[in-house]
């Protein structure tokens, strides 16, 4: 199914109905240092207003299947409109970036420093955020790390809430809110920072096959595989902060409705839901889901 093409003019929302955050109020922006590169006439510079309704209906229904509160361990029911959306595996697996050429397996240490396994036990973020967001519903996360990795829960927690609650993020559309919030009960979705062997192992519960590679998203569950956190993804092309930016706008993006899109053209920004983990296809790094202002998007990819 083709992207709908926008008007000629696609103005931005009027200041007075969606004032921008002053700047003591905008959020760091985690990867400031590598802004999205204009392209005239590209993508960047249309809108998609036939798509809001649809996402809307995705996102009420996402909304519904994340107040039942699927746990860690429970067996996922899914809907036939919600697939698990994994960043796809490849045909062959890849290799665990920084894993050591010993070829020991998955209880091996990586030679980067952090563990490829864990306990499968984790801790929360304490603590909320504020409200990330002009208008519209507001969705509420947890923040849960894996123990015994050697990663600081607060650090994730204010990488992710730097993430969200930039104004290129999600939020710009004027059409929900984020926050961080503490408590399971109060929560539409959580995300999690695992090992690759306990990513795999949560992924696999929606019958997605991550194969210890990939981040995955399943209906109230954002999965972050620790490698990627860690390591990226060989020729990214980025700072690690761009792709770190990159994995939660994507794995959120499937929380909100979003499928996976293609590569616009060769030098074209990557739009942040192309599956930028396998390659970019000529397309150009990007963390964000708007550039220049603009939604940004390429043709959805069938069957994804």
């Amino acid at each position: 199914m083709n992207t709908p093409t926008a008007p000629a003019e696609c103005p931005e929302p009027s200041p007075a109905d969606r004032p921008e955050p002053s700047p003591a109020e905008r959020p760091k922006q985690l990867a400031a240092d590598w802004p999205a590169p204009r392209h005239p006439g590209s993508r960047a510079e249309r809108c998609h207003p036939g798509s809001r309704r649809s996402r809307r209906r995705r996102r009420a229904t996402l909304l519904g299947l994340a107040l039942l509160g699927v746990g860690v361990g429970s067996f996922v029911t899914l809907h036939p409109d919600d697939r698990p959306s994994p960043d796809d595996r490849p045909s062959t697996p890849a290799p665990v970036a920084g894993r050591m050429a010993d070829g020991a397996g998955a209880g091996a240490r990586i030679a980067a420093g952090y563990p490829s396994r864990g306990p499968g036990r984790f801790t929360a973020a304490e603590g909320r955020s504020e409200v990330y967001g002009f208008d519209g519903p507001l969705r509420r996360y947890r923040i849960e790390v894996e123990q015994d990795t050697g990663q600081d829960v607060d650090a994730f927690a204010a990488a992710v809430d730097d993430t969200l609650g930039d104004p290129n993020s999600w939020i710009r559309s004027g059409e929900l809110r984020f926050q961080r919030v503490p408590e399971v009960a109060a929560a539409d979705f959580t995300i999690y920072l695992a090992t690759p062997a306990t990513s795999e192992r949560m992924c696999a519960q929606g019958g997605l096959d991550t194969e210890g590679y990939t981040s995955c998203r399943l209906p109230g569950r954002v999965i972050i595989n620790l490698a990627r956190w860690m390591d990226a993804v060989p020729d990214y092309g980025a700072p690690l902060a761009v792709y770190r930016t990159y994995v939660v706008n994507h794995e959120v993006g499937h929380e909100l409705g979003e499928e996976h899109q293609s590569c616009p053209g060769p030098g074209e920004p990557a739009p942040v839901m192309q599956q930028q983990t396998y390659g970019l296809d000529g397309c150009v790094a990007n963390a964000w889901p708007y550039v220049d202002g603009f939604r940004y998007s390429g043709d959805l990819v069938p069957g994804s």
